[in-house]
């Protein structure tokens, strides 16, 4: 499995800002960008990588480390060179792993409270697997997300949706030994993030992955089929490669979906190889993409 580190990620990912209250009730600001400026933009990028296709070029398969439609990328990733961390320092921040540490009922975010959550019940399940198909047994999966309304239950996500007393958004379970995970949770809802003028994120699941120590981690998100946001989206744009982006869009499986009780959906997770899923391998930038 790569070793990336990523320790900051659950409080520093694209949450929204502290908004002012009544802020739909404003005058615009006409010089904030609006969406039709950064989809200009990102058009404008993915016609420059399709013609650098045809004369030859390699597919990019991962994230480019600065995308300019994503304003904020030039900020979120190391300019300095790495420095060698004590493990021992890193595990006392790190989560349990292990399975008399992880209950089975973890993985079902739907019975965390007193009461049922609201929103639409889904069933996210899938294998983890290497770059020649074979599972990879005994890893430690964590996801978290916002509810249905929108909204993670975070002290900088202050933007005008209701939060659910009934879900945190936060589970975890370890895989099988044919590399299977599967949750039991709450569909989320898209949510504003100010990167430009009535910027919006589709609906999505970040997925936390470690390896054998607490140092080798990876992180991703898991979207939903058919999203209209996608084509909007920066941050699902900065894979510029059409194929490598459908990787992270889960399939609706009728076989998982159980009678009168839940949606399913299936997606592998892919660690290495050609087909590899993509991370948010921020420390090391496309130099990772070959550990």
């Amino acid at each position: 499995m790569p070793q990336h580190t990523n320790a900051q990620q659950l409080d520093t990912d694209e949450l929204v800002p502290a908004a002012e209250p009544h802020a739909g009730h404003l005058p615009l600001d006409r010089a904030v960008e609006t969406q039709a400026d950064l989809s200009a933009e990102i058009n404008a990028l993915g016609d420059a990588y399709a013609r650098a296709l045809k004369d030859g070029a390699a597919v990019e398969t991962q994230p480019r480390l600065d995308y300019p439609p994503y304003r904020s990328s030039i900020l979120r990733h190391p300019t300095k060179s790495l420095h060698h961390a004590d493990p021992e320092t890193i595990e006392l921040y790190s989560p349990a792993f292990g399975h008399q540490d992880v209950h089975a009922l973890e993985s079902d975010l739907t019975i965390q409270h007193n009461g049922e959550p609201q929103g639409e019940r889904i069933i996210v399940a899938g294998k983890v697997l290497d770059g020649d198909g074979r599972p990879v047994a005994g890893q430690l999966v964590e996801i978290w997300q916002a509810n249905a309304a929108g909204r993670y239950i975070h002290k900088r996500d202050q933007h005008p949706a209701p939060l659910d007393p009934n879900f945190t958004g936060i589970g975890r379970c370890i895989t099988g030994p044919d590399g299977s995970y599967r949750f039991t949770t709450i569909k989320p809802g898209a949510y504003p993030w100010k990167n430009h003028l009535n910027a919006w994120r589709p609906a999505h699941i970040h997925f936390s992955m470690f390896g054998t120590e607490f140092t080798q981690r990876i992180i991703t998100q898991m979207y939903f089929p058919g999203d209209q946001l996608f084509p909007l989206d920066p941050i699902y744009q900065t894979i510029v490669d059409q194929d490598a982006r459908d990787r992270l869009v889960a399939k609706y499986d009728h076989n998982l979906t159980e009678p009168e009780w839940a949606l399913g959906y299936n997606w592998d997770i892919i660690l290495t190889g050609p087909k590899r899923t993509w991370t948010e391998n921020e420390a090391l930038g496309a130099e990772g993409d070959e550990d």
